[in-house]
């Protein structure tokens, strides 16, 4: 008992389900050189370890919106970047402009493999139905 109040992490939920499959993606994955990352909407993402925390952030370039989110102490620099593209999709469901192209920008390839990937996550899970779902009304790059 006095181990789990020492520290928080004893304490902390898990991410332990069913592997999640996705069959239909309605987005798609492209490695671009920077100069063409000018389409449409652009948004860049990007996620960060510092000594106390792990954040997600989250530029609109086409809105001028900059977004800032602390994850807490124990998340990685992976489920930053899964966050980070989240946050993208939220905000441009919020914003719902009419543009046609919406580019999610980032460097790191590996949360860009894995939302390819037909087996997930529950977060990545998350991640891909809701960019099946702004994927219906824009066509949705993620680069």
């Amino acid at each position: 008992m006095r181990l789990q109040q020492s520290d928080p992490i004893f304490n902390m939920g898990v991410d332990i389900t069913r592997p999640a499959f996705n069959f239909k993606m309605k987005y798609r994955v492209t490695t671009l050189i920077r100069e063409e990352w000018t389409r449409g909407l652009i948004w860049f993402r990007d996620g960060s370890r510092m000594k106390e925390e792990t954040r997600a952030g989250v530029y609109g370039q086409s809105v001028g919106r900059w977004l800032s989110i602390s994850l807490g102490m124990y998340a990685t620099v992976f489920q930053a970047e899964i966050y980070a593209i989240l946050a993208c999709v939220y905000e441009i469901q919020l914003y719902g402009r009419p543009e046609r192209y919406v580019s999610i920008c980032s460097d790191c390839q590996v949360a860009q493999k894995t939302l390819q990937a037909a087996r997930t996550s529950p977060l990545v899970q998350q991640c891909q139905k809701s960019k099946n779902v702004i994927s219906t009304q824009q066509i949705v790059g993620l680069y």
